[in-house]
């Protein structure tokens, strides 16, 4: 029973607790800026559509609705610039953490495979790595990798949790050697929609891959440009002979999102105001935080997209994560995401208002 937990880290999010603890005590309460969960309303058009579908008594499809592909298709047409998309280049998921974490296993990679990802990433890229028994790699430059037995490369643009935005240029060589050398892609862009100070390009786009999408597949979630984290929902784009294995793999393992689910996701991306309005909010609170941390001493690096500002005062992240919970602010230690951030700590900017006006007067 122990075999497959075993070759797992250490769950990062539990080593948080006792500086929790110490947060929640502050006399006018926490201040919890450490993960990034969305906390404002789901936009009413979304909720209707999911009301409106709760009438689902039959299976729904791992494929989806004609309705979700053609949302999917077209939203990737319009907002990546992906070009002659068609329904066999997108596939619903149920949610994008159980793709990253999983997708070594569906892909049949195991033993002598390996899988490369950021040297500063997303701690589901390892553990996917794990699971199927491949060797994880980091990189700072992927094209400087030896490509030898190397299967899975994961991009991440915008980055979770520096916030660091790889140019069309980077995008376009590194897709060009990962080509060259037979090693598969996938671009982690949930937060390509959340671009502050860069303007984040998708691997779709056909500036980056030439408007072939051979090897090639990105990975897009609602999660965070429509408040549907608690909905699950997300979808990969691409490489139409990487999505159809998946499909069939996925069928038999019953990975459906489910009906109302995809109905709210047809929803959400016909519609581009609820996305304009969120960003608005997260940009004010954006602003705020940084200009406070700024005034405090504090150094913040990249940064330039995604939900999170990546900050340092030049020492070890946990000293950080100490001082700032006994202002009853929690942020997460840099180290959660590779040994090179092990002097930074990351600041979600996901909190209310009220609670980012809490913070930005306790930093003062």
């Amino acid at each position: 029973m122990s075999a497959v937990s075993s070759r797992l880290p250490v769950f990062p999010w539990d080593k948080l607790e006792p500086y929790k603890k110490t947060a929640v005590a502050h006399p006018d309460g926490i201040v919890d800026l450490s993960v990034g969960t969305p906390v404002d309303p789901v936009p009413a058009l979304i909720q209707e559509a999911l009301v409106e579908a709760a009438d689902s008594p039959g299976y729904p499809t791992v494929w989806g609705t004609k309705e979700l592909r053609d949302a999917l298709t077209g939203w990737c047409e319009r907002r990546l610039g992906a070009v002659d998309f068609a329904h066999e280049n997108v596939l619903p998921v149920v949610g994008s953490k159980e793709l990253v974490a999983w997708l070594p296993t569906q892909l049949g990679l195991g033993a002598g495979d390996r899988v490369a990802y950021p040297r500063l990433a997303y701690p589901t890229y390892e553990v996917g790595a794990r699971l199927c028994g491949a060797e994880a790699v980091v990189y700072d430059d992927p094209t400087e990798l030896d490509p030898t037995g190397l299967k899975l490369l994961w991009l991440n643009s915008p980055s979770n949790p520096t916030g660091k935005v790889l140019s069309k240029d980077e995008l376009t060589r590194i897709v060009a050697w990962a080509r060259e050398h037979g090693v598969l892609v996938f671009s982690d862009e949930c937060y390509l929609e959340l671009g502050w100070e860069a303007d984040p390009v998708s691997v779709l786009h056909p500036d980056v891959c030439g408007g072939s999408y051979e090897g090639i597949v990105a990975v897009h979630s609602l999660s965070k440009r429509s408040n549907l984290a608690g909905y699950r929902a997300a979808f990969i784009a691409g490489d139409a002979a990487v999505l159809g294995e998946l499909l069939q793999i996925r069928k038999h393992g019953g990975m459906m999102t489910a009906a109302p689910v995809q109905a709210a996701t047809v929803a959400a991306l016909g519609d581009d105001a609820h996305v304009a309005e969120q960003r608005e909010r997260y940009a004010a609170r954006r602003a705020a935080l940084r200009a406070a941390l700024e005034a405090h001493g504090f150094r913040i690096e990249h940064s330039e997209a995604s939900l999170y500002l990546w900050v340092t005062r030049d020492e070890p992240c946990w000293e950080t994560v100490a001082y700032l919970a006994e202002k009853g602010i929690l942020v997460a230690p840099g180290d959660f995401y590779g040994e090179a951030g092990e002097r930074f700590v990351r600041v979600a900017f996901t909190a209310t208002d009220e609670r980012v006006a809490a913070a930005v007067k306790r930093l003062g």
